[in-house]
Parts: C-alpha cells; sequence; structure tokens
C-alpha cells in the first residue's frame, strides 16, 4: 500500500493595511537561528499543530503594503474546514493582521523621534506567539544568554520534540516537551535549572495553569502576579508575556537590557537627553509597539534583515 500523501489546499488572508510581511516576520523571527519561522526573502513558512495533527505553512504577500493580500499553502494530512480556521487564527495572532495601527500612526506624526523612527518600517505590525506556553519557553530559553543562543536552544528543542510538516517542526506542545527525558533536555543545551523549569512549566500547561483566556481576563498586575508564581519566570519573562504572548501593547519591556539600550540610541542620536523612562511615559499608549520597532531598527543597523526590500 502506498502511503498516503499530503492534502494541499491554499487560502488568502487579507490583512488590515498597510502590513508588511517581511518586517512583521522579522520582528517575530528576530534572529536567523530561528528555524521554526523561517523567512527566504518571499515566503514564511512554519509548521503548527491544528486539531492535533501538524501543518505546514507558506505565506507570501502579493499586492502593496497598502493593499496588502496574503496567499497561504497549506500542507499536512487532512482536508478539513477546522485544519483551515485553525491556520487563519494562528495566522492572523502570528502576524497580527487585524490589529489597526492608524491611530499610532497618528500620534507618530506629531513626534519627530517617533515618526523618524517609524516611517521606514511602515507596515511591521506587532506579532504574536500562537501560544502563551510558547512564549514563555522562548523568555525561559533567552533568560540570561544572547538572543542567538537562546533560539539556537528553542530550535533544537522544536527539531527534537515537535512534530514535523512541510519539511519544519512545530514548536512542541507541552505533552511532546514531557516525554523527552532530562537527559535529553541537557543534551540539547539547555542548564539543569533551565531544564527544571521547561519541565514545571509543561506539567502547568498540560494542567491548564497557561491558558490565554484566563490571562486575558485579568490587569496587567494581576498577569505579572500569576506568572511569576511559577517557577523560572520572572519580572523580565511576565513583561515578555504581556506583550508578546497577550498582546499588551502599550507594554515596553523595562528589563528587557537589549530594548533599553535601543531607545537609548535612538534618543541620543535624536539628541535627547530625557530619561528613558519619562519618554515612554511620553509614549504609554504605544510603548509595545515602540519596541517592535526599534527591534527592527537595531536588526537593520547590524545588517541582519536578509530579504527584506528597503524603504
Amino acid at each position: 500500500m502506498r502511503p498516503r500523501r499530503a492534502a494541499r489546499r491554499s487560502l488568502e488572508l487579507r490583512p488590515r493595511p498597510p502590513f508588511r510581511l517581511d518586517l512583521t516576520v522579522w520582528a517575530l523571527r528576530r534572529r536567523e537561528q530561528n528555524t521554526i519561522d523561517t523567512w527566504d526573502g518571499r515566503s514564511y513558512r512554519r509548521a503548527l499543530l491544528a486539531d492535533g495533527a501538524p501543518l505546514g505553512l507558506a505565506v507570501a504577500q502579493f499586492g502593496s503594503p497598502s493593499a496588502p493580500r496574503l496567499e497561504v499553502a497549506l500542507d499536512g494530512p487532512r482536508r478539513t474546514h477546522s485544519v483551515e480556521d485553525a491556520a487563519r487564527s494562528a495566522l492572523t495572532r502570528l502576524l497580527g493582521l487585524d490589529i489597526d495601527l492608524s491611530a499610532f500612526y497618528a500620534r507618530a506624526a506629531s513626534d519627530r523621534t517617533l515618526r523618524e523612527l517609524v516611517e521606514p518600517y511602515r507596515g511591521l505590525k506587532p506579532p504574536r506567539f500562537p501560544t502563551l506556553f510558547e512564549c514563555l519557553l522562548n523568555a525561559v530559553a533567552c533568560q540570561q544568554l544572547s538572543l542567538a543562543a537562546g533560539l539556537t536552544l528553542l530550535s533544537r528543542l522544536a527539531a527534537s520534540a515537535g512534530r514535523a510538516a512541510g519539511g519544519l517542526h512545530a514548536f512542541p506542545a507541552p505533552e511532546d516537551v514531557l516525554r523527552l527525558p532530562r537527559s535529553e533536555l541537557r543534551r540539547l543545551g539547555f542548564s539543569g535549572r533551565k531544564v527544571e523549569t521547561l519541565v514545571a512549566l509543561s506539567h502547568a500547561a498540560v494542567a491548564g495553569e497557561l491558558t490565554l483566556v484566563a490571562l486575558e481576563q485579568l490587569e496587567d498586575a494581576e498577569v505579572i502576579a500569576t506568572l511569576t508564581q511559577h517557577r523560572g519566570i520572572g519580572p523580565w519573562s511576565a513583561d515578555y508575556a504581556l506583550l508578546r504572548g497577550l498582546g499588551r501593547l502599550h507594554v515596553f519591556p523595562r528589563h528587557d537590557v537589549g530594548a533599553l539600550n535601543g531607545l537609548c540610541r535612538l534618543l541620543a542620536d535624536a539628541g535627547i537627553d530625557d530619561d528613558p523612562g519619562s519618554v515612554l511615559t511620553r509614549w504609554a499608549p504605544d510603548a509595545g509597539i515602540v519596541y517592535f520597532h526599534l527591534l527592527i531598527h537595531g536588526l537593520e543597523q547590524q545588517g541582519r534583515l536578509d530579504g527584506v526590500a528597503r524603504s
């Protein structure tokens, strides 16, 4: 008997304009060591779990940033409406497709420093991880390490525990992580303390303690208090989860040294000697959006934005 071939189908998405896939993918990807979210200069590719089965996604943008259209090729064993709905939902969250930034652009237009940061990257949307579990494991992996080193660990974890589709490995589900012996997690490069945190968070996720639905109803301080009860989750990780997991776009992770350094460089280049905290207070409704623009600005300055058309 021949093995059943994976079903292929496509769907079309219409992001809220303006939208640029290349910039948004890099805000999600961050470094070339990330093999979970990949970009080849034309297509964003990722595998994820839909209805418990791995599904490969390949996303390409057609049309201008002001009239964007995305074509999504699906590669998986099932052809059901629920799988297609799962792909739409995941991509909407991952790529911020439904976020309206018109008010942010209007506020940025009246602030010279912010305007000069934002305009070259018009169409960048704030991304979010598809699950809080993935967000927290990203935070843990990158604690006290360079971003490149943390993403290397996560890519190894996905290759070892994640289910494969479309030539990629999905980020592992909590159950997948728990199937790995602690010795294997150590072999992948995680420290003993991080191994214990990964295992504890996986157990918490399996027990239903890390659901977005429950935390979305809480105020920021309540979310932080809830998350920091978990082993290995401190203020930096909690801020990270507020922004990249829950989509709280007013949150600037103030414990992120790299982000604060980027903000300080921006202010110095603009000849502004104000305290960064006071500037963030002035930009308060949009502080998280500013964070992503600083990230992309830093990547461009470092020459890391492969496959991105310069504006």
